[in-house]
């Protein structure tokens, strides 16, 4: 690898440096505390938070350095501090950063954060790297003959406007793709989809496609909705904590404060995982696994927990439908089965199901390790199976923790830019366009006239993972009419994708090519590597640079105030969505319901239209002013409960008592009906209006003529339907004489309604707040997905596997001619590669280091952090290494059957067993050995540069979403 340069001391800054080393100081010293007191309360108790200044009295001399804002406040100039939430993982970590005159001088973790409680990892602690931006893209560009050439906004915008206009007159608005950003705030992510719906499209997506895809389709068709269903925090109360697909302590740092609080309270801690980990180092048992093989697992794991009367009988015959059939394969998985399967031996299958059975409330977690698979969508309803069957969903300490990746990337998935789906899962069915119609006051009409046909109008788009495809693939095959002719990639890395040879020659068969981002990003190398123009890159502001909110993988939504202006010519997003908009003639549409001052859309605005569409998720309750307050408030929430003891804002008077932080969604009806937030979903314990729940009435009332219904007595407390209902609508509150409770306007809005479509929210406020019922319905859970490929999950083999034994036995689904508007092979792939071992032995799987987030540009850009990680690298185990006569730090060569190859340096560890390689999928910029530094613009080349693991990823997909199989392919090594 390369380092591009390393700032001088000075260039630095002294005091950042003394600043960004502090937090962990701080988390060596609140290890110290009483095992009953949290983080929070121990750095409380010690005086730290009366004052940095205090603190750093006690410090080292080599980490305290406040000379120059003492001096700059010595001068007269103002300290303002503006809190915020860092970029990069899903936690949430707030963030405290200190401006002067401008300028981001300093920061701080927040200590009276329920989420962080004053900690960082090493990438949130150096966010303020940002303020300076050395490695940004500066100012639009364009490839001319091959080398990067400045422009002007005005020309960019015009020049870019042009093109995508002439072709979506040639081709119709199908020819061009979207690529949206799960680093969008939520507002930015909701105007995206509403863009591109102007535009006339439903080619459009972004990163959740490619890492929780099938965690949302699986968990949604199991019991309602698609999220986490408790709490970073919430897993304090957890006996038991299984990880399976997570490495929770390099993807999620600081999520370990919370994990820990658990095991220091005796919860047992068991890994499953193809690699030891640093969070199995945490572990009290480590079960390695071949990668791809979890079902056979899960399945064994169930079959102890039925064999010894381990599941919550009472449970499932209330609330949980089709666990017979769980049960029946299950038994069909005997000891030497699972252990043909996934080399874990019998005693290790049990004790995973004990750990979990008799140390209840017990958890799971997982994260891509299960969900980037052809069967990803099997897996992720297999750990929710296993919840189901101990009765461990809807309790405190239970539940499926879902640990998403990016800051936003919960939100971007919940009101973003998604091909089957306007925001808030509504679909994209006739009464979903006239639902957002209505929302947007635009006519029905309109909007269909945008869109090539109301077929297309109504089918799911091109997704993220295919766009490759799209633009080279036979256009007869195709289920639009033409090929995509533009890509535009906004905040999206192309190294996050598999096929990287493959999107090579896309990139170079497109019209146009465009790059809206703060950095450069891999596009820009890729593309200028092998094109002479067409390409184009717009410096986009980062979330520092604006205000707005964004949802944490626990769905807690925080406010970010903008801490300083947009660096160099950036702009912020929703200002070039504007601008666009302007262009493309639909501006006035797009903003219809907004403010909009200097070009730049009002964000709380925009929040405040969310609100009055997003029923389905209860995105409504949590308007600007309430999540404000909340971050002005912290300390009054309690870190393990999330709930707010006492509480009166000082600025406004607003009671925050019994209001769960950051109104985790769903929070019902209208901010005024001041639902506190859901902290665990689907918790029968609680009453609705204090974030209680149940499993949604989402799939019918009856199936092969068994209730889909929950049983009598298993409502949610206090309600006053105490058996299972269906979802509510105008019909239902005729009926059940509810009607007159509604006012006049409720019952104009509401006629012809359903609790989803009810402009009004009234239908929700009399069945939640009068009645204490579940609008969506209170139902059973489903073990069993009749509307998916395998409704009872199924162990089947990677498309590429080195066990050719196991692909017969095993073998994947049948290909589909039409599949998300494209041919989908997966049969005809894994026979034609069913003997690949023999020349690539080697499963290749990858995944995250705590130095670098995503696709890596931003962080490797990032010289603190650079320095952690220079290269990178392959885990190979010993034997294997031996067995090709490859010592630690050799360089190497990763090929795969695609035909690609990597070079990297090798790391020989016993992290990885024998029959397995590991890479971080970070790493970007350089290509099959070369160094792309000159096909950067001139001094926006990250730090760190290196091969990208996903130029050598192969072909697979899941079978529901789409989702890409990272997590087990093959490979061969040898020294280069």
């Amino acid at each position: 690898m390369t380092l591009t340069r390393k700032l001088p001391a000075a260039e630095r800054g002294g005091r950042s440096a003394a600043r960004l080393a502090r937090p962990a100081q701080t988390a060596h010293a609140a290890t110290s505390a009483p095992r009953t007191m949290d983080r929070r309360a121990f750095l409380k108790r010690s005086g730290i938070t009366a004052g940095a200044g205090a603190f750093a009295s006690a410090l080292p001399f080599s980490m305290v350095g406040r000379a120059e804002a003492a001096t700059a406040t010595a001068a007269g100039a103002k300290v303002e501090v503006k809190r915020t939430v860092c970029t990069h993982c899903s936690v949430g970590c707030a963030v405290d950063a200190e401006v002067v005159n401008g300028v981001w001088v300093g920061q701080e973790p927040v200590f009276d954060s329920p989420i962080n409680m004053g900690a960082h990892c090493a990438k949130g602690a150096s966010i303020r790297e940002h303020g300076h931006g050395e490695h940004r893209l500066r100012y639009p560009m364009k490839l001319v003959d091959g080398k990067w050439v400045r422009m002007s906004w005005d020309d960019a915008l015009n020049e870019l406007s042009a093109r995508l206009l002439k072709l979506r007159e040639e081709s119709g608005p199908d020819s061009v793709y979207w690529i949206g950003s799960s680093k969008h705030n939520n507002e930015q992510a909701y105007l995206m989809r509403k863009f591109v719906s102007m535009w006339g499209t439903n080619n459009c997506d972004h990163q959740a496609r490619i890492c929780h895809s099938t965690t949302v389709a699986g968990v949604a068709n199991t019991w309602g909705y698609g999220a986490m269903t408790n709490s970073y925090n919430d897993m304090q109360n957890s006996k038991a904590i299984f990880f399976m697909g997570s490495n929770a302590a390099e993807a999620h740092p600081v999520s370990l404060l919370h994990i820990l609080h658990a095991k220091e309270n005796g919860a047992k801690i068991v890994v499953a995982d193809p690699r030891f980990t640093r969070t199995a180092a945490k572990a009290d048992h480590f079960v390695r696994i071949r990668s791809g093989s979890d079902i056979a697992i899960l399945y064994g794991v169930l079959r102890h927990i039925f064999e010894n009367g381990w599941e919550d009988k009472k449970y499932i015959e209330d609330r949980v439908y089709g666990m017979d059939k769980i049960r029946d394969e299950a038994m069909k998985w005997s000891a030497d089965k699972v252990e043909e399967v996934s080399g874990v031996p019998d005693d290790q299958v049990k004790l995973i199901a004990e750990t979990m059975a008799k140390n209840k409330p017990s958890t799971v977690v997982w994260c891509m390790g299960q969900t980037q698979h052809t069967t990803g969508n099997a897996i992720v309803r297999m750990m929710c199976n296993l919840q189901l069957a101990l009765g461990n969903v809807g309790v405190a300490g239970g539940g499926t923790n879902i640990f998403r990746g990016h800051d936003n990337v919960q939100g971007a998935t919940d009101v973003g830019p998604n091909p089957d789906s306007l925001p808030g899962y509504y679909g994209i069915a006739t009464g979903s366009w006239k639902h957002w119609a209505n929302v947007w006051g635009v006519d029905y009409e309109w909007l269909k006239g945008r869109y090539a046909s109301q077929a297309l109008m109504e089918k799911s788009g091109i997704t993220v993972s295919r766009w490759i495809d799209g633009v080279t693939e036979k256009n007869e095959l195709i289920d639009q009419d033409p090929n995509l002719r533009a890509v535009v990639f906004w905040g999206h890395a192309p190294n996050s994708q598999t096929r990287g040879k493959d999107m090579l020659e896309a990139m170079k068969a497109l019209d146009t090519l465009v790059v809206i981002d703060p950095y450069p990003s891999a596009t820009a190398a890729m593309a200028a590597s092998a094109r002479k123009d067409g390409v184009y890159l717009l410096p986009a502001a980062t979330q520092f640079e604006t205000e707005g909110s964004c949802t944490a993988s626990n769905r807690s939504i925080q406010w970010r105030e903008k801490v300083i202006e947009p660096l160099w010519e950036s702009k912020p997003d929703h200002t070039i969505m504007y601008l666009f908009a302007q262009k493309f003639g639909f501006a006035e549409q797009l903003t219809k319901n907004v403010k909009v001052n200097n070009n730049e859309p009002d964000v709380a605005d925009i929040l405040r239209e969310i609100n009055r569409g997003t029923w389905t998720i209860g995105y409504t309750g949590q308007s600007p002013e309430r999540l404000k307050i909340h971050m002005r408030n912290m300390q009054v929430f309690d870190p393990k409960t999330l709930k707010a003891k006492g509480g009166i804002d000082k600025e406004t008077g607003y009671v925050l008592d019994g209001e769960y932080f950051g109104l985790p969604w769903p929070c019902y009806g209208t901010p005024e009906m001041k639902h506190p937030g859901s902290p665990n979903l689907y918790d029968t314990s609680k009453h609705v209006m204090d974030g209680g729940g149940n499993f949604r009435a989402n799939f019918g009332v009856e199936k092969d003529g068994a209730s889909l219904l929950a049983a009598d007595g298993s409502a949610s407390k206090g309600a006053d339907l105490q058996f299972g209902y269906p979802e509510f609508d105008h019909v239902l509150l005729k009926k059940l004489g509810w009607w007159e409770e509604l006012s006049e306007d409720e019952k104009k809005k509401a006629e012809g309604k359903n609790w989803k479509t009810d402009s009004s929210g009234g239908i929700i406020r009399v069945a939640m707040k009068n009645h204490g019922c579940h609008p969506f319905g209170n139902a059973k859970a489903r073990a069993v997905v009749w509307n998916f490929p395998d409704p009872v999950p199924v162990h089947r083999e990677p498309i590429f596997s080195p066990r050719a034994d196991l692909v017969a036995k095993y073998p994947t689904h049948e290909d589909k001619k039409a599949f998300w508007r494209l041919p989908t092979l997966y049969k005809s792939v894994q026979e034609q590669f069913a003997n690949v071992g023999k020349d690539y032995p080697l499963i290749m799987t990858s995944g995250r280091l705590v130095e670098y987030e995503g696709g890596g540009d931003e962080t490797r850009s990032n010289p603190w952090l650079a320095e952690l990680q220079q290269n990178m690298f392959v885990e190979i185990n010993p034997k294997a290494a031996n067995d090709r006569g490859i010592r630690d730090k050799d360089m190497v060569w990763v090929k795969s059957p695609s035909g690609a190859q990597i070079k990297v340096q090798a790391m020989v560890t016993e992290r990885v067993g024998p029959d397995t390689v590991f890479l971080p999928f970070h790493f970007a910029g350089h290509w099959m050995g070369k160094d792309l530094i000159d096909s950067y613009p001139e001094g926006a080349a990250p730090v760190v540069r290196g091969e990208a693991v996903n130029t050598a990823t192969t072909y697979g997909y899941d079978s529901v979403t789409m989702m890409q199989e990272t997590k087990t392919t093959v490979c061969q090594i040898m020294k280069a």
